[in-house]
């Protein structure tokens, strides 16, 4: 005779949903861990693919970049260990929170999630390879052309804070290219209204030209747009998505 599950339905307590996220956090700080401890054994290589990007600057001297503390070089190598290791770790986070808010969802709704968690990583691709080799370039050559700095005025740019630049635009961009995912999956779970969103668009441009102001290390429009224009065809792309497929109906 077999005995009866006491709890069919698995549900779960207060102290259950507390200790499962506690579980997950300090899964997610592990591998945190990891990530950053892989990032500072080949911090050589990725702190060369950092510096590469100002080799077009001319500075008059031997020397691109010059650290103006003896501990400048100790902050930067443990700043750009932490960055890379949460950028290795994202996805790890991201199927931890996913894994987390599954027992809250309908199961039919299990393969729109997974799908989402595959763009997702393809975005996060997408992000940073705009920003590595479009846009950190390009905002490089803007800001030390001759037009701001005159040919006998030479630049001597901070270690530091050049490095920050880069990682800067390199995780604002992986993060905030993830905003339109996360728009379809409202829509697609019929969180949101696509007629509302769409009625919205006018707002939201304008929040998006806002938010790259402020994520984008550098005070040049260029920049700014070359982040914002990106997100608003996305952001359209996803209400059609959810057109295609009738998501978001009424």
């Amino acid at each position: 005779m077999t005995k009866k599950d006491p709890n069919p339905d698995k549900e779960m307590t207060i102290l259950d949903h507390i200790t499962e996220l506690r579980n997950r956090v300090l899964v997610s700080f592990l591998f945190f861990a990891i990530g950053t401890v892989v990032a500072f054994i080949f911090y050589g290589k990725l702190i060369a693919l950092l510096t590469v990007q100002f080799d077009s600057v001319k500075s008059g001297l031997s020397m691109t970049l010059f650290a103006n503390s003896i501990a400048e070089g100790f902050l930067v190598q443990l700043k750009t260990a932490a960055i890379f290791g949460l950028i290795f770790s994202l996805p790890v986070h991201v199927i931890n929170i996913v894994q987390f808010v599954f027992p809250g969802i309908d199961q039919k709704y299990h393969k729109i999630i997974v799908a989402g968690l595959l763009i997702s990583f393809f975005l996060a691709a997408f992000g940073a390879y705009l920003a590595y080799f479009r846009i950190i370039p390009f905002s490089i050559r803007f800001l030390t052309n001759n037009i701001f700095i005159p040919n006998r005025v030479g630049v001597l740019l901070n270690y530091q804070q050049s490095i920050s630049y880069v990682l800067s635009f390199l995780l604002w961009a992986i993060i905030t290219f993830q905003a339109p995912l996360v728009l379809e999956i409202l829509l697609a779970l019929n969180v949101l209204q696509r007629k509302a969103v769409f009625k919205a668009s006018r707002y939201v441009i304008v929040g998006i030209v806002v938010l790259a102001a402020v994520i984008t290390p550098s005070v040049d429009p260029v920049s700014q747009l070359a982040i914002a224009a990106p997100l608003v065809a996305l952001y359209f792309l996803a209400i059609l998505v959810a057109k295609i497929f009738k998501w978001g109906e009424d």
